[in-house]
């Protein structure tokens, strides 16, 4: 029905219902890529299904996790290299529901801009999924936020949620005691923590993003800060099922002085060899830009180590091999101890 009436418009005011739709439409095969047992349903609905009972899980406990990428997004904004971001976001949330003891199952992203800009928009969300077929997590829907008058041009926000799940009774941290090993595995860069202080330090040393990265000649310094950060999923679950893992931390905000201890109990801490592995270039750079003292640099970046296993003492070789053998490169960093927080020996610096 009409009333003969044209005036303003939706698309008037700033959002363009037809370039949403269409965007939903360029991003569908990415999304079917990341298919997993499970899915019933995924994009286009007003919800998501899924069948854990189709996933394998009989007494499942579900796990959630939520998480942003923080102010990397800025680097990636001003560079224009959007492309691995979404795997940073998925990283963010899968990483932590592992050390759980969960499984992540599927995933959900949340992106808002001022203006669409869908062929940004699909580089973003197909970097998405590409993060979680590697961690085998279902990209099963999301929300594209297009909001005139709260974002810049150019500008966007990306927010992630995944929830996992693991048979009942299998929950971690478990089991932890002194004298347990404490496994490192290497960082890929900075991760997503830290960059407020990344683009400050960037500002101190007078280089622009286009510059030719202090530490990697082969790159500029905006695209070695854009590494994505790495993801642990599958490698981490082998080592859990193999048994013998107790806990795992996550090296986040905080790095291993506030993360590791989130899975000791109350009366034990860590006890950490700085002199057990060469701090990567990324962090000597950092760290010598901004004249940091080594405690800054262990409380405000992962330093290297991106995950820590807690793993019982008689099985932390065997561990040890079968991590190395998913690809990862395993620090002994050292034990877990009596006492309270995180004990350094040695220097990165």
């Amino acid at each position: 029905m009409s009333d003969g009436k044209n005036g303003i418009t939706y698309a008037d005011a700033g959002v363009d219902i037809d370039a949403g739709n269409a965007l939903v439409e360029r991003i569908k095969p990415a999304a079917k890529r990341t298919n997993r047992p499970g899915v019933m349903a995924g994009l286009g609905g007003f919800g998501a299904l899924f069948d854990l009972k189709a996933a394998g899980y009989k007494d499942p406990i579900l796990v959630g996790a939520t998480d942003g990428v923080g102010t990397k997004l800025r680097i990636a904004i001003d560079t224009g290299n959007v492309d691995t971001i979404g795997i940073d976001l998925v990283a963010m949330c899968v990483n932590d529901l592992v050390c759980q003891g969960a499984e992540p199952l599927f995933f959900l992203d949340y992106f808002a801009t001022g203006k669409l800009e869908s062929d940004q928009a699909a580089r973003i969300i197909e970097g998405i999924a590409e993060g979680c077929i590697r961690s085998n997590c279902a990209l099963i829907g999301g929300e594209t936020a297009e909001m005139p008058g709260m974002y810049d041009a150019g500008d966007f926000d990306l927010a992630g949620f995944s929830v996992g799940a693991m048979e009942r009774g299998v929950d971690l941290p478990k089991g932890v005691k002194a004298g347990d090993v404490l496994l490192g595995l290497a960082s890929d860069g900075v991760h997503s923590n830290g960059y407020s202080l990344v683009r400050k330090l960037v500002e101190v040393s007078g280089l622009g993003w286009d510059a030719t990265c202090p530490w990697d000649g082969d790159m500029t310094l905006g695209a070695a800060l854009l590494a994505p950060t790495r993801l642990y999923v599958k490698q981490t679950l082998a080592a859990i099922r193999a048994g013998g893992v107790h806990g795992l931390a996550h090296i986040t905000g905080g790095g291993l002085t506030e993360n590791l201890p989130r899975v000791l109990p109350d009366g034990l801490g860590a006890l950490v060899d700085l002199d057990s592995y060469e701090l990567p270039g990324v962090f000597k750079w950092l760290a010598e830009t901004g004249g940091m003292a080594e405690a800054e640099l262990l409380k405000t970046f992962n330093a290297g180590q991106g995950m820590v296993l807690v793993v019982d003492e008689r099985q932390a070789s065997a561990i040890t091999a079968l991590l190395t053998g998913e690809g990862e490169t395993v620090t002994k960093l050292g034990r877990v101890v009596d006492g309270e927080g995180v004990q350094y020996l040695g220097s990165l610096l």
